[in-house]
């Protein structure tokens, strides 16, 4: 059991700056993903995670592998599709979220080309899909730093945001500021969209925000007990998806991603807040 759970960090410290770099990013990214569920954004989740590839693929023109270049890149362009998103919204009659997705597509394709112009194969599949193994010092701290500061974030604006979800005529009375709240949560999604490119890419790093979120939602009867159980499940994810990587030698990313699916399934199945058994259960009895 030592040699499966335990010697793989400790003898290989690659690994333990993966795990900690994956487990950091859990903790802030699942935490988010409770909210973007609670507030019907998924779809703009996904689409976020696309629309800072161009940004991130500019960071890598000018200054390579440069984590630094990538993150202020990816921000602008994820920044800037924001407010693009929101003015279309307010000047057309196309609702945001299908902003959102026309941007992303737009964005998914430029990003594309922008890394193939000067990378190679292996450079798209970095950016695309992550290098957790790859983290050295200075990139584990500036996860850490952005996942710790959007922690602190979402606990400054807990009950302005939960308001803005439930009762945003009442937030507005109270002098609470939805609009306010709004962009500040879009700011934390580009963060941790930010932190996570490295670790799991930019096409999956949204799955570490959405499934341990959704899954809580079958597990937890308040909203913070499925923010403590989406954390708890992003760390399991986390970690049994490095064990597994690298006992049987497959991509980390996809396999961190993978156990958070399985645990989606469970908790889907098996879960006490609607879970299909737990309705098939009720249907009987009555």
């Amino acid at each position: 059991m030592y040699d499966i759970f335990i010697a793989p960090f400790v003898e290989f410290s690659f690994m333990a700056r993966g795990l900690f770099g994956a487990l950091f990013l859990a903790l802030s990214a699942s935490a988010v993903g409770v909210f973007l569920v609670l507030r019907r954004m998924s779809l703009v989740a996904d689409s976020m995670s696309h629309a800072i590839l161009p940004g991130v693929a500019l960071g890598f023109l000018m200054a390579g592998m440069s984590m630094g270049a990538m993150l202020i890149g990816g921000f602008l362009t994820g920044i800037l599709v924001a407010v693009l998103a929101g003015v279309i919204a307010r000047l057309t009659s196309l609702k945001e979220e299908s902003s959102f997705a026309a941007l992303y597509l737009i964005s998914l394709g430029l990003g594309v080309i922008l890394v193939s112009i000067r990378g190679t194969n292996m450079d798209l599949v970095h950016v695309l899909f992550g290098s957790v193994l790859t983290l050295d010092n200075f990139n584990l701290l500036t996860i850490m730093v952005m996942s710790s500061l959007s922690v602190i974030v979402l606990a400054i604006i807990y009950r302005p945001l939960i308001l803005d979800c439930l009762d945003p005529v009442f937030l507005k009375a109270e002098g609470g500021g939805g609009h306010l709240t709004h962009v500040v949560f879009l700011l934390l999604l580009v963060t941790n969209l930010l932190a996570g490119f490295q670790v799991l890419g930019t096409l999956m790093v949204v799955g570490m925000m959405l499934l341990p979120a959704i899954a809580a939602k079958f597990l937890g009867k308040t909203l913070i007990q499925q923010l403590v159980i989406a954390v708890v499940l992003g760390m399991v994810s986390a970690y049994l998806g490095m064990v597994i990587s690298f006992q049987v030698d497959l991509p980390a990313s996809a396999c961190i991603i993978l156990t958070a699916g399985v645990l989606y399934i469970f908790a889907l199945c098996f879960g006490s807040q609607g879970g299909l058994f737990r309705q098939l259960i009720t249907k009987r009895k009555e």
